[in-house]
This record gives structure tokens, C-alpha cells and sequence, in this order.
């Protein structure tokens, strides 16, 4: 009997498995209207929920433990369509004992090449840790455990572009993605370790809901003002700017405002101002 995988509007993903598989195969959905999707030739689940056009969307993962080489855990913002924005959390396994490497980045008018990557400073696999992201028209801001490890400003008044305009869908997704997930594709997903499982819990979404056209919040402003709409036109003060700096300078492995041999024409136009 096949699998019955069951979904909710209050349940993103309580428990994602990649296997060797076939999800056409092995799983019936039973519930969502339409916000799970099998992608890939059956070796893709996504779900997702509304579309957001800005907002404050937590979210708690515990990864997959062990030998989790060549697969990715991902949880991001996505609008549809060829021209396409983004804002992606995505965690890159590893072998046992090696680090998990937490890669960030931020697509406008499907135009991405912005990659931020991270060590984390504690086992994600152990225990549930908040991830979060703030999406106001100012700036987006990643966080983890309420502590910030990136903040993309909106640099618009220099040409370059921000995602302001594409409503968006939460999708969260477990894949084999051995090609290049780990150490660029060298280490390849060991199968005899499968079931691969990341567990989800307590999504929260305090956002502008785009429906039919039209945003629950007003063109400047959430339609109801109050602290907890703050998020709106949120910035980071000065522990949390404090707070950042450490992240940045202790645990990111990889900024593509530092890689100067990616970019010979020079860095990307946000990089030279911040």
C-alpha cells in the first residue's frame, strides 16, 4: 500500500524524506489543495502555502543527521514564472563530522549570483532552531535563532534590482542534490544511509497576503499598524548590526562580494558600497 502523506494550511512539511524512491510511487496527497507539488520525475516533493509580498516568516528545522552528503535541505520564497524572484535558505549536507554549510541567496527578475555561506556555530541536526526571514521594502534580513547572518539592502538607487514586486510562495523541499551539494559534487549521497528525514515545525508568517490581486496590506503600510506589523520598516540596530559582524566574521565561508576572480569586470554594484 502506498504511503499517505498528509497536508495542512498549519503544516509545512512536519517531515520531509528523499529516499531512492519515487514519490509518484510510494505517496498518495491526500489534502492541500494543490500546495504540494511532485516534481522531477518523482524524486522531488515540494510544499507550499499563500503568497507573500513582504513579511517576517520563521521557521524551525532540525536536519538531517549523520551522513547527509549530497542532499539539501532547502526553505525559500519563490514568485512563478522565467523572470522569477527569490530568497533561499538552503542547508548542504555533509559526511558525518564535516559541518553542514548553510548557503543563502537572493534572486530579482530570475537573476540570482548573490551567494552568502555559513558554518553554523552549533549541530542543527541535534535539536529545532528558528529560521527566519524579513522581507520589508527596505531590506531583507536572514536570521538564525533571532541572530542576523545577512542583511541584503535594497540598492535600487543604484541600479541594482530588489524583489518588491513578484508575490511569493514559502516552499520547503528535502532532494538529492549529490552533483554539487557536497564539496562541489565530489562526495556523492550514500543510499545505505536512506531514509534521509528533516523535520519542520512552528511556521509563522506575519506578512502581506497577495490574493486575488490584491495585498492584505496597504500600498505602504500593513492594513492594521501596530508592533506587531514592526517588521514593515524593521532595520537593524545596533547590537543586532553587532551581532552580524560576528556571524560574518567567524562563520561565513563564502561572500560573493569578497570573490574578485568571479567578477573580473569588477564587483556587483551593492558590493562596492556597503
Amino acid at each position: 500500500m502506498a504511503s499517505v502523506l498528509h497536508l495542512s494550511l498549519l503544516l509545512l512539511g512536519s517531515l520531509m524524506v528523499a529516499s531512492a524512491g519515487n514519490f509518484h510511487q510510494d505517496f498518495d496527497i491526500t489534502w492541500g489543495d494543490g500546495r504540494a507539488n511532485i516534481l522531477n520525475n518523482g524524486q522531488l516533493l515540494t510544499l507550499s502555502l499563500d503568497k507573500y509580498l513582504f513579511g517576517k516568516i520563521d521557521m524551525q528545522l532540525k536536519l538531517v543527521p549523520g551522513n547527509s552528503a549530497g542532499t539539501v535541505t532547502a526553505y525559500y520564497l519563490k514568485s512563478p514564472g522565467s523572470t522569477w524572484d527569490e530568497i533561499d535558505f538552503e542547508f548542504l549536507g555533509n559526511l558525518s563530522g564535516d559541518p553542514y554549510t548553510l548557503h543563502t541567496n537572493v534572486f530579482t527578475n530570475g537573476k540570482g549570483d548573490k551567494e552568502q555561506q555559513f558554518h553554523f556555530w552549533f549541530d542543527p541536526t541535534a535539536d529545532f532552531h528558528t529560521y527566519s526571514i524579513l522581507w520589508n521594502p527596505q531590506r531583507i534580513v536572514f536570521s538564525v535563532d533571532g541572530t542576523p547572518i545577512r542583511e541584503f539592502k535594497n540598492s535600487e538607487s543604484i541600479g541594482v534590482a530588489f524583489p518588491k514586486n513578484q508575490p511569493m510562495r514559502i516552499y520547503s523541499s528535502l532532494w538529492n542534490a549529490d552533483d554539487w551539494a557536497t564539496r562541489g559534487g565530489l562526495v556523492k549521497t550514500d543510499w545505505t544511509h536512506a531514509p534521509f528525514t528533516a523535520s519542520y515545525r512552528n511556521f509563522n508568517a506575519d506578512a502581506c497576503v497577495w490574493s486575488n490581486g490584491k495585498s492584505s496590506c496597504a500600498s505602504s503600510s500593513p492594513s492594521s499598524p501596530s508592533s506587531s506589523s514592526a517588521w514593515f520598516s524593521q532595520e537593524l540596530d545596533s547590537t543586532s548590526q553587532e551581532r552580524l559582524k560576528w556571524v560574518q566574521k567567524n562563520y561565513m565561508i563564502y561572500n560573493y562580494c569578497a570573490d574578485a576572480k568571479r567578477f573580473p569586470q569588477g564587483l556587483p554594484a551593492e558590493c562596492r558600497t556597503s
